[in-house]
């Protein structure tokens, strides 16, 4: 089966504004998702989902540089926007991830789709129960089910966020929750905010010297430095619908 990484990015965003490109260590905040993507063992292409907006043409320029195909589509149905870039890469399997998370690892995102792989439900993801900081979030679901919700999802935020349906109709759709050993949910690795972004900076900063880093990485220098995890420990988190 063909396993398709789709990153959704745009340049809008209501608390900071172009955060997809900002600059983290040298490399857009895109690239750093895609990059460290790129280091999975279960995925066969990476490809970035943006939206027909003239402001997002600077994100198709990004993917140019590097070297990954572009799918534009609808700006608020981003469920539709996902169908349209699941067939343009001729997907079987469609991995979900978003582009504010610059620590997304490629170790957790393969233990979710090897989870679907072994056990081919509909959907799998490690979000169902949070066990995971938030930021490496990775769902990953069939082309037949997404397919599916793109029919028969009608409310607004079923399609701005693309997987609620199928997670609130778990008597149609086969669901697998992928859980860790202990609970770091509490942790908070994604980009919403200046506070979360200068969080994001400060991992990359003080981790460049290591070619690689993954998410225990993350979490020994936070314990190392705990002040870290107070750069955004005040922030919320945006309510999904």
């Amino acid at each position: 089966m063909r396993v398709v990484a789709i990153v959704q990015a745009r340049m809008g965003s209501t608390r900071l504004p172009g955060k997809v490109l900002k600059d983290i260590a040298g490399e857009s905040m895109m690239a750093r998702v895609i990059e460290r993507l790129h280091r999975s063992n279960r995925i066969d292409e990476v490809l970035v989902a943006t939206t027909d907006e003239s402001a997002d043409d600077a994100i198709v320029d990004e993917c140019r540089k590097v070297s990954v195909r572009v799918s534009r589509g609808s700006q608020d149905d981003v469920l539709d926007r996902y169908v349209k870039a699941a067939e343009l890469a001729s997907a079987d399997v469609v991995v979900r991830i978003t582009s504010d998370c610059p620590l997304i690892d490629p170790e957790i995102t393969d233990k979710t789709i090897a989870r679907f792989l072994d056990e081919l439900p509909d959907y799998a993801s490690n979000t169902i129960v949070r066990t995971y900081p938030r930021g490496l979030d990775t769902e990953v679901m069939s082309s037949s089910a997404l397919t599916r919700a793109w029919r028969e999802a009608q409310k607004p935020y079923e399609r701005e966020h693309v997987t609620p349906y199928l997670i609130e109709h778990p008597s149609d759709f086969r669901l697998v929750s992928v859980m860790g050993d202990r609970d770091y949910s509490a942790h908070r690795w994604t980009v919403d905010t200046p506070e979360d972004f200068l969080f994001a900076e400060s991992v990359y900063e003080r981790l460049k010297a290591k070619s690689v880093f993954f998410w225990r990485d993350v979490l020994d220098l936070i314990e190392r430095e705990p002040e870290l995890a107070e750069l955004n420990s005040g922030v919320a988190q945006k309510l999904t619908h």
